[in-house]
C-alpha cells in the first residue's frame, strides 16, 4: 500500500491508510495585521485630570475628565479659593500653564475645527468651549458637563495632540457669543490635561 505525506497546520504526518507517525512542528505566526479600530483603541485614552493653580502656582481645584461610549468628554470641575462669580471656562490649544504670563502659554482656545467662539455662536462654537463656571461666596464652585466637540480618543479633535491641551478659567463671566474668546477677562487659573 502506498504511504502518504502530509502537512497540516505545522504538522508532519506519515502513514498508510491511517496515520501512522506525526512529528509536529513550529506553526507559523499570523500576518493577519490589526485593524484601524483596534490600532486606535490602543492609543484612546478613557480618563484624564488637571491640576487647576493660579497666577502663584497655588492649587485652586482639580479637574476629572473621563470619555463615555460615544468619545464624548464627561468633565466635573471642583474649585476652591476663587474670586465668587460667573467665570468663563475653556479648552486651551497648549498644554503649557505658565503663571508669570498670566497663562498666555496656554495659547487660544481649542479649535481643530476652525470655528467661531461659542455656545450661542450660530457659527461656532470650538471645541473647547464649555458653559460657565459658577463660584459661590465662598469661593468654591462646581462644573458638571460633557461635550461631543472634543474627545480623549484619537482623531482631530483628541485633547491629546502633539501640543496637548490646557484648561483655562478667566476672571469674568463668557457671553457665549464674542469671538475670539467671549469677553470672559483675564486668565487666573490654569491646568494641563493629563492621561491617568
Amino acid at each position: 500500500m502506498a504511504r502518504m505525506r502530509s502537512v497540516v497546520a505545522g504538522v508532519t504526518c506519515v502513514g498508510a491508510a491511517t496515520l501512522v507517525g506525526c512529528k509536529t512542528g513550529t506553526p507559523e505566526p499570523a500576518t493577519t495585521a490589526p485593524s484601524p479600530a483596534a490600532v486606535a483603541a490602543a492609543n484612546d485614552v478613557m480618563a484624564a485630570d488637571a491640576t487647576l493653580r493660579d497666577a502663584t502656582g497655588a492649587e485652586v481645584g482639580t479637574a476629572e475628565l473621563t470619555s463615555d461610549d460615544n468619545g464624548a468628554v464627561h468633565l466635573i470641575v471642583r474649585v476652591h479659593g476663587l474670586p465668587p462669580g460667573t467665570h468663563g471656562i475653556h479648552f486651551h490649544a497648549l498644554g503649557v500653564c505658565d503663571g508669570a504670563g498670566a497663562f498666555a502659554s496656554a495659547g487660544g482656545h481649542f479649535n481643530p475645527r476652525d470655528q467661531h467662539h461659542g455656545l450661542e455662536n450660530p457659527a461656532g462654537p470650538h471645541a473647547g468651549d464649555l458653559p460657565n463656571l459658577v463660584v459661590n461666596a465662598d469661593g468654591t464652585g462646581t462644573l458638571d458637563a460633557t461635550t461631543g466637540r472634543a474627545t480623549l480618543r484619537s482623531g482631530p479633535a483628541t485633547l491629546f495632540d502633539a501640543d496637548g491641551t490646557a484648561l483655562v478659567i478667566h476672571a469674568g463671566p463668557d457671553d457665549q457669543k464674542s469671538d475670539p474668546s467671549g469677553n470672559s477677562g483675564a486668565r487666573i487659573a490654569c491646568g494641563i490635561v493629563q492621561g491617568k
